[in-house]
């Protein structure tokens, strides 16, 4: 099989069902040769004009904005520290970024029956990343000083469920704000569900955000999640759920569990539980939306499966299509092993990059050796949606050109692989800079840190700081020529910003003084 079979830099060739039928190989015989093909993407080097600009971050040891949760939670941690922020990013205009953290903190043993879970309120976090110029012969042409803005909330008015606490010995899982604000929170405890319904079931309080996009106007956010998986649309202002975008069923597990080995064990269709919609993407003109499974689903191979599932999501119908997207064999052709999928950001209307990543690095007490960032074209792309298994997708996979070698950019640039954060999750297109006098447009990657704001390892015996950091690519428009920047209509006039109507003056002003 040639190294190019799912990477053909240029090629627009698609696997139909009368090609495959005259075509050289068999379907079955596609599927055994897939680990030999997606090991050859190593030998696609990266696009060479993509560079680090900038790096920043924010404290993982302090507080978020949102001090009515700042009591501890079950755990012991304080309900609004201020962490995960890069399980998801997306850009708002004016160099305002909105974040979302994960399900909250959890790396604190106490109590396995809810999977060390907590009460914590979901929300997101409201950033400015403003790029400023460094001076000439600096390390890098720009500095980064992240600050936050603002904390929301997020609620419904529709009644959740919440959980007993009975079988765990913890409290029920609705938190006291919920009867203090009127209103339903929801929140990342693992046994907020009501085990008769799918997991798909949007009264579920349980929800682990990992996912977030803006709509063009700026009213609302669209945040993707693992529980469900879930799509949901929520109001910028208030935090308030707007909208579901209801998934196939096929997507959803039907035996719930507070403990995601046993949802694993008991389902033998459906999400791998805590490898749901892990990315999530909108097109330029907002009518788009396209969800990345972190992992195969289980009737896909699970997580030893090759390939994994782009649903591409229709804003104003919730119509659905469904692509087969080809993971890296990181193992052997005898042992295959795959990365997961973390973010996705639309190039256009059907080109994407994707953010593939191993679990090693700062905070797994590992090296960082796998986390790469590929480009993929949908056009031609067949829908999926009533095939399963890998045998049934491989024919189907889209090809895939390698965009950005993260681990080498960073190690270029001075990095030890030891320090390069294991969760580079959250992707972002923001705005266009200026690198030696040539326009370039920017991709920010940003780390979920668990919430664990320091890190002791036998990597780091003394311990090292592990905040929320945030790294700036840029490239040259060469690189993407079809790029299309997200029409984001409601930036300028401050819309959608509920805390700080008049946040693009104020940051001109910030530059005045």
């Amino acid at each position: 099989m040639p190294a190019s079979f799912w990477m053909r830099p240029g090629a627009r060739h698609v696997y139909n069902k009368h090609s495959i039928k005259d075509d050289i190989v068999s379907r079955s015989r596609l599927f055994a040769l897939t680990a030999i093909a997606s090991s050859l993407l190593f030998a696609t080097a990266a696009h060479a004009a993509v560079d680090l600009i900038a790096v920043g971050q924010l404290s993982g040891l302090t507080g978020d904005l949102s001090k009515e949760t700042a009591a501890p939670l079950e755990n012991g941690v304080a309900g609004n520290l201020l962490g995960g922020l890069g399980s998801g990013i997306a850009y708002a205009g004016c160099h305002t970024f909105v974040a979302v953290p994960d399900r909250g903190p959890n790396a604190v043993s106490y109590n396995a029956a809810i999977d060390d879970t907590a009460s914590y309120i979901n929300r997101f976090q409201t950033l400015r990343l403003r790029l400023q110029h460094n001076a000439a012969g600096s390390a890098l042409p720009y500095s980064l000083t992240p600050k936050l803005i603002a904390t929301t909330l997020l609620h419904t008015s529709d009644k959740l469920v919440y959980g007993t606490g009975a079988a765990a010995g913890v409290p029920d899982g609705a938190p006291a704000l919920s009867s203090r604000n009127h209103t339903y929170y929801f929140t990342g405890r693992s046994d907020n569900f009501d085990p008769t319904r799918l997991s798909t079931n949007d009264r579920d309080a349980r929800f682990d955000p990992e996912s977030v996009r803006v709509s063009n106007d700026g009213e609302s956010v669209f945040i993707s999640d693992e529980y469900g998986p879930y799509v949901y649309r929520f109001d910028r202002r208030s935090g308030r759920r707007i909208d579901t975008y209801k998934l196939p069923d096929t997507f959803a597990v039907s035996t719930l569990s507070p403990i995601g080995s046993n949802e694993i064990a008991q389902n033998t269709t459906g999400r791998v539980a805590n490898k749901g919609m892990e990315g999530l993407a909108i097109s330029p003109d907002g009518k788009t939306l396209f969800g990345a499974m972190q992992s195969p689903l289980i009737q896909d191979g699970g997580t030893d499966g090759a390939f994994t599932r782009i649903v591409k999501i229709d804003v104003r119908s919730g119509k659905t299509t469904q692509f087969a997207y080809p993971l890296t064999n990181i193992g052997t052709t005898a042992k295959p092993k795959y990365p997961t999928i973390s973010d996705v950001v639309a190039v256009n209307d059907h080109e994407l990059l994707v953010d593939e990543r191993d679990g090693k690095g700062l905070g797994d007490n590992s090296t960082a050796v796998f986390k790469r960032v590929f480009h993929i074209d949908l056009a031609n792309a067949q829908d999926v949606s009533n095939t399963s298994g890998q045998a049934g997708l491989a024919p189907y996979a889209v090809q895939k050109t390698l965009f950005l070698d993260v681990v080498a950019q960073l190690t270029a640039h001075g990095y030890n692989a030891n320090d390069i954060p294991a969760k580079l999750e959250g992707l972002a297109f923001g705005p266009d800079v200026v690198v030696g006098g040539v326009k370039k447009h920017t991709l920010f990657i940003a780390n979920d840190n668990d919430f664990i704001g320091t890190v002791t390892d036998s990597n780091h015996p003394a311990g090292i700081a592990n905040p929320n950091q945030f790294f700036v690519f840029a490239w040259d428009a060469s690189e993407l020529p079809a790029y299309v920047a997200q029409k984001l209509t409601g930036a300028a006039a401050g819309k959608g910003r509920g805390h700080d109507e008049h946040v693009c003056e104020a940051e001109r002003d910030d530059d005045d003084h």
